[in-house]
């Protein structure tokens, strides 16, 4: 059952569409997803049937009508049947975008035979760059692990070193999202290298000291993340999860992560444990430890990993199923993660920039911050003069991954 007794506190604006001539919205409808479905066939040894149908969705996708969903017996089939209902006879390009990014995903894995019995079933079509987004960044991760090892070494005299190392890894949390793949292909020189500092004048909206001051007056309590990417990202995500659990300042995290491949490299169960086995494995002393301590509190219950069709699904957050919000209603914090899920936040809707983000994420039962790199043409929570400003110094500021927030909802 969806709940919809808690919407936004404003009007709701029209949804995002591909049909805005000029906008990054046309570009991803009618560009950039067809170039991800020719680029399943070419990183997958899928059949030639296989690949026909994933070219002619590439093909469609710039002027076509939407396909039916054929019955693959998944559990939200009958869901997408009602979602499509709506949609029915329009155009890829007419139909809202977040709906029509989340239906072209869904369609790839019934395309690709993911779902049912036979040679493909359970063949994540992402997996090869979800893999090597992971292998580029291991220098990365190594820096990584070691700094957090000393903060941790460093979080029994709390206070002053626990801010500095939960801010820190609140900014990689943040940044980590710039090897989204559905934008860069892993294939590229390594993203995941970057300075902090040089970032902060980069971050629009700047939460970040009352979000530490959130966390350091917790202890003992639950923590939940949103989850966006596998990869880079994951690992800095896991990074913030484990210095959490082993401060003492949580003692659960719940990790909300997809039940099946969508956004090319969104996360799932099976990409933590990947990662796990991934770091477990590279031999590097504070890396092994890392993936040891994250496996043993996976092992304990301490670490949840939890997955719902509510997070491949085309509804905005307000539409979030009662049981689902329960769950979330358990946390003392909600961490959510990226670009799609911000969207998901906003319902992906035309809200003014200026507009006050707790005014519209007023359905949540407990805290929530946003950390989020802007990739796409919705934002809210920026002062006129931020808008005026960053507009000048970067014409692609909505849309090229330059740009973060760390937004609270307290």
């Amino acid at each position: 059952m969806v709940n919809t007794s808690h919407i936004p506190k404003l009007p709701i604006p029209p949804s995002l569409l591909g049909s805005e001539v000029g906008s990054f919205t046309e570009f991803t409808v009618t560009q950039r997803m067809p170039a991800i479905a020719r680029r399943v066939i070419a990183e997958n040894n899928f059949s030639s049937e296989i690949n026909t149908s994933l070219e002619n969705l590439a093909t469609e996708l710039p002027t076509g009508f939407l396909p039916p969903l054929l019955n693959d017996t998944v559990r939200d089939f009958s869901a997408w049947n009602t979602y499509l209902e709506f949609y029915k006879d329009q155009r890829w390009i007419d139909v809202p975008w977040f709906f029509a990014e989340t239906y072209f995903f869904r369609l790839i894995l019934e395309i690709t035979n993911y779902f049912r019995p036979g040679v493909w079933q359970g063949v994540d079509p992402f997996e090869l760059q979800k893999s090597q987004g992971l292998e580029v960044s291991l220098d990365s991760i190594v820096l990584l692990c070691d700094r957090a090892k000393n903060w941790l070494d460093n979080s029994q005299l709390k206070g002053e070193s626990n801010q500095t190392a939960l801010i820190t890894l609140l900014y990689f949390a943040l940044w980590g999202n710039r090897v989204d793949l559905s934008l860069w292909s892993a294939f590229e020189s390594d993203r995941s290298r970057f300075d902090i500092q040089t970032q902060l004048a980069h971050i629009l909206v700047n939460d970040a000291s009352q979000v530490i001051e959130l966390l350091t007056s917790y202890q003992d309590r639950r923590i939940d993340f949103v989850v966006d990417n596998a990869g880079f990202e994951l690992v800095c995500d896991l990074c913030l999860v484990d210095f959490l659990l082993s401060s003492g300042l949580a003692n659960q995290v719940y990790l909300h992560l997809k039940p099946h491949p969508t956004f090319v490299s969104d996360a799932m169960i099976k990409d933590v444990h990947y990662t796990t086995n991934f770091l477990a494995a590279t031999g590097h002393q504070q890396v092994t430890s890392f993936a040891q301590r994250l496996q043993e509190n996976i092992a304990s219950g301490r670490l949840v990993l939890s997955e719902d069709y509510f997070w491949t699904s085309p509804l905005a957050f307000w539409e979030i199923p009662n049981s689902l919000k329960n769950e979330l209603a358990n946390a003392s914090l909600v961490i959510v993660k990226g670009d799609a899920n911000y969207r998901r936040l906003l319902g992906d809707r035309h809200w003014n920039f200026s507009t006050n983000i707790a005014d519209i994420v007023s359905y949540l039962p407990v805290p929530m911050v946003a950390l989020r790199t802007l990739k796409s043409e919705v934002i809210v929570g920026l002062k006129p003069e931020v808008i005026e400003e960053v507009a000048k110094s970067d014409s692609s500021w909505l849309t090229n991954g330059q740009w973060g927030v760390i937004q609270l909802v307290a």
